[in-house]
């Protein structure tokens, strides 16, 4: 939705605010399901809801090129919350089960791929199909392999599930439990940070590239596309390598690689916005999308390591909820109220203070002594 931001302003006539409120309508619903989701996914068939989950969101994405004002639109998005939330909740639990500790941040890495090469697809064609054929068309095509993946997901075999006794089984009271849990805690609140950066970069990035560096709609989400694909999945597989090799001298490696990525980002996001020259820009904001998916697979496989093994779909959901309430929920509506306040450039340095509990967070986490019980 992001690369055609511009098409759907000038169709549905509405207002940067109201173009960052689809973004953030999409995440509290998305945030809001996922606790719901969590506490059934660790209790019932985990391969059926990842289906259920994913035919879901991509029937709302058909239904976003479908809409015919900004209400309708309005109410799609928010339905991909309800698939995408499942989904998310689920999948790297389930894919967690298959593995030791040790790979964890190897797996999870790998895993975390999908999210820059998805997205770098998304930009790419988005824009590419929105700039010929109208961002209509774009929502309703890239809905389709969604579907049919939700298919094949329905046959995952559901092997690596433990067996559930009532004495183990999740209940609703743990969700309580694992917020006195710090050291989860604090990974989420870290991951809160980056996911508040990555939000609002990736919304509102390519229209910075329109507005101020004179690109159109499909060279805008090409470009942007090809720096997530590429700096993205770079950041991610590397990251997911660095943490896992790190472990074996330092106990705090997963907190090491979230704060040093946390502090490298800023500079390359103010020389980005500084740079007049747009392959300038497109290196600086390369740099950043690299050390912003550098952690990727190091949180992951710290929430793994800090949560029991019988509520590990409970500890994403909760996850979710919190990274979202306090990131990508936040971040692209409040860009595009300081947007209206200011101009766009000012917007995105502003968000970049963020940094600063980011780092403190993750100080935080190195100071807490880590549960010795948690693979049981």
């Amino acid at each position: 939705m992001y690369v055609v931001f511009p098409l759907i302003q000038n169709d549905l006539h509405i207002s940067d605010l109201q173009l960052g409120t689809l973004a953030s309508a999409f995440m509290l619903v998305y945030m809001c399901y996922a606790p719901v989701c969590g506490y059934w996914a660790d209790r019932k068939s985990r391969p059926h809801l990842i289906a259920l989950s994913a035919f879901i969101w991509s029937l709302a994405t058909f239904a976003g090129g479908a809409a015919k004002n900004f209400s309708g639109l309005l109410t799609a998005r928010s339905a991909v919350g309800v698939g995408e939330g499942g989904f998310t909740t689920i999948a790297q639990p389930f894919l967690a089960e298959h593995y030791p500790k040790e790979k964890h941040a190897w797996i999870l890495g790998l895993f975390g791929l999908a999210l820059p090469v998805g997205s770098a697809l998304g930009y790419i064609l988005g824009g590419l199909i929105g700039q010929t054929w109208g961002w209509r068309l774009a929502f309703m095509l890239v809905s389709v392999p969604g579907m049919l993946l939700a298919l094949l997901a329905w046959f995952l075999p559901d092997k690596a599930r433990l067996p559930k006794t009532e004495k183990n089984k999740p209940r609703l009271i743990d969700y309580v439990q694992l917020l006195k849990n710090k050291p989860f805690l604090y990974v989420c609140l870290v991951q809160a940070v980056i996911t508040f950066l990555i939000g609002g970069c990736s919304a509102w990035v390519p229209t910075y590239f329109v507005r101020h560096l004179g690109l159109n709609v499909a060279q805008a989400g090409t470009w942007f596309g090809g720096l997530v694909i590429v700096c993205g999945a770079i950041g991610t597989f590397w990251g997911g390598k660095w943490a896992a090799e790190r472990l074996r001298q330092s106990r705090q490696a997963y907190y090491e690689v979230m704060a040093a990525a946390l502090l490298g980002c800023v500079i390359p996001i103010w020389l980005g916005l500084c740079a007049t020259y747009i392959y300038t820009a497109l290196a600086c904001f390369g740099a950043a999308i690299v050390l912003l998916f550098l952690p990727t697979g190091a949180i992951a496989a710290a929430l793994v390591d800090t949560t029991p093994n019988s509520m590990r779909a409970m500890a994403f959901a909760v996850n979710i909820f919190i990274i979202h309430l306090l990131g990508d929920a936040l971040s692209p509506a409040l860009i595009g109220l300081l947007s209206n306040q200011w101009n766009l450039k000012a917007a995105l340095w502003a968000a970049t203070t963020a940094v600063l509990p980011g780092v403190w967070f993750c100080y935080l986490a190195t100071r807490q002594k880590q549960p010795n019980n948690l693979n049981q």
